[in-house]
């Protein structure tokens, strides 16, 4: 079970804290007795601080559970809102690396969909080319770079560095997905075969105690504005040195 102990944090003050989110690891706490982000942190600061009573966070934006990276937090309240809105106007950076298997990836490109949500499933899918949107439906564009290649038991993986246009759920997974790259790990969205049983990969909980792959995708790197002092801030991270990033390094 991780403690608060266990956090790598990558940036605090007053206002706000920057952390980077294992993978496994909730970004909120749900129904689950599984250990999330928000109470993790509220635990560090009460512990750093001495801080009497209820310690105060406002969570801005989210993880999936299986992708790990970059988070950012805020430690009041006017700082939750103008994170909260500079998310909305799409001023926040967000850059990601992720891990795909797959043929003819193109070195760089542009993936614009219109996704949607199935609402008793929780799924994501691709239900046509970009364009006008209807219903629970949203745009969703991402920028990608492939990286680097290379070959794993007879199949071709590719490091890709993803630029979001958009923020939706799912987004990178399933548009990735849709094209036959799917990432590596992710069984919800990607294909289970015998190759992909057979992968090496780390492996956490999910809520109801059964043990997942973690996927590969990673948010590498979070640009903001300081809510309060307007300095363009960037925190970084690198992933883990286990499969399959050791791989691709």
């Amino acid at each position: 079970m991780m403690k608060y102990t266990d956090l790598q944090i990558l940036y605090e003050d007053n206002h706000l804290i920057a952390a980077i989110k294992p993978a496994g690891i909730l970004a909120q706490a749900d129904d689950s007795d599984n250990p999330d982000m928000l109470t993790l942190l509220k635990q560090y600061i009460k512990e750093k601080y001495d801080k009497p009573g209820d310690v105060w966070l406002g969570l801005v934006h989210r993880l999936d559970q299986p992708v790990s990276g970059v988070m950012v937090f805020a430690r009041t309240s006017k700082a939750a809102a103008r994170l909260s809105a500079q998310i909305r106007e799409h001023t926040v950076g967000k850059h990601y690396l992720a891990i795909v298997s797959g043929q003819a990836i193109p070195e760089k490109g542009r993936l614009e969909d219109i996704l949607a949500k199935d609402g008793k499933t929780g799924n994501v899918s691709v239900v046509k080319a970009a364009g006008k949107t209807s219903g629970n439906s949203k745009n969703a564009v991402l920028d990608f770079q492939k990286l680097r290649t290379a070959e794993y038991r007879g199949r071709e993986l590719a490091l890709l560095e993803i630029d979001l246009g958009s923020g939706r759920a799912h987004q990178i997974r399933v548009q990735l997905a849709s094209r036959g790259w799917p990432i590596i790990g992710d069984v919800r969205y990607g294909q289970l075969d015998d190759w992909s049983r057979q992968l090496p990969l780390p492996r956490s909980r999910d809520e109801n105690g059964k043990e997942h792959a973690d996927i590969a995708l990673f948010c590498s790197s979070m640009e903001i504005d300081h809510p309060i002092s307007k300095t363009r801030l960037k925190f970084d991270a690198e992933p883990t040195s286990d499969f399959p990033w050791n791989k691709l390094k």
